[in-house]
């Protein structure tokens, strides 16, 4: 069951207006997964990610990865507050081009959160609640938001692009360019034990299939342990 405050968490969470304004087929999953174990890469996350490089490679023989249904949705979402897709590819599109010549082993809990998003074709980030501030929310740039990230091993600020989307929390960015890069400040470690994980559809994917790669990911995490709990919260135009 979920506790107070984990609830309190995920009702506070918000996208706002001007995001379905840009997108009105818009939908984020949100997911708090508290009590994960810390584990280097095993046979369950190798499992996981075989399944999901086999996938992108049947794919592929078929259509261009550009092309792939959901990966063509949001390189037209990223055109549409001025990105380049061929310069500033989302997260899902970068990590399926690596599917093909294999992907990342990092660790268990990096590893099965990456086959997800590969094998179901969403981009899907986590982020450490214990370096989180308040609740997550998405909202279109101003043009003076500040990043906190790191370019060549060195510090550095950059500022969002007016009307990019930027994941926020009460800090500041925590996300930028709706799933494109994510800020060292909350980024999952091996010590992480209580993650948010954030997965953006658009149409063509049914929330079918959002609450399907959800699920799979909620049931490959408690598979580590019986202390993992999960607690889910669907936002779109009408909720």
């Amino acid at each position: 069951m979920a506790t107070t405050t984990t609830h309190t968490l995920l009702q506070a969470a918000r996208v706002a207006p001007e995001i379905f304004e840009l997108r009105p087929d818009y939908r984020a999953l949100l997911m708090v997964v508290e009590g994960i174990p810390s584990g280097s890469s095993d046979d369950t996350s190798e499992t996981l990610l075989h399944e999901a490089e086999i996938h992108v490679k049947e794919m592929a023989c078929k259509t261009p990865i550009t092309e792939f249904p959901h990966i063509a949705a949001w390189r037209e979402a990223y055109k549409g507050f001025g990105a380049k897709p061929n310069k500033t590819r989302n997260s899902l599109e970068a990590l399926t081009r690596r599917a093909e010549a294999g992907l990342p082993r990092v660790n268990r809990l990096t590893d099965i959160y990456n086959a997800i998003s590969v094998k179901y074709q969403i981009p899907l980030g986590g982020e450490d609640l214990d370096k989180y501030d308040g609740s997550a929310f998405l909202v279109r740039a101003t043009g003076k938001e500040p990043f906190q990230t790191f370019s060549g091993g060195e510090a550095q600020t950059e500022i969002a692009a007016p009307g990019e989307p930027i994941w926020c929390d009460e800090t500041g960015i925590t996300c930028r360019r709706w799933n494109w890069r994510q800020g060292p400040r909350t980024a999952l470690t091996d010590q992480t034990t209580r993650v948010l994980f954030i997965l953006d559809a658009l149409e063509p994917l049914s929330d079918q299939t959002l609450f399907q790669a959800a699920n799979e990911l909620a049931s490959a995490l408690k598979s580590l342990s019986a202390d993992v709990t999960t607690s889910q919260r669907l936002i779109g135009p009408c909720n």
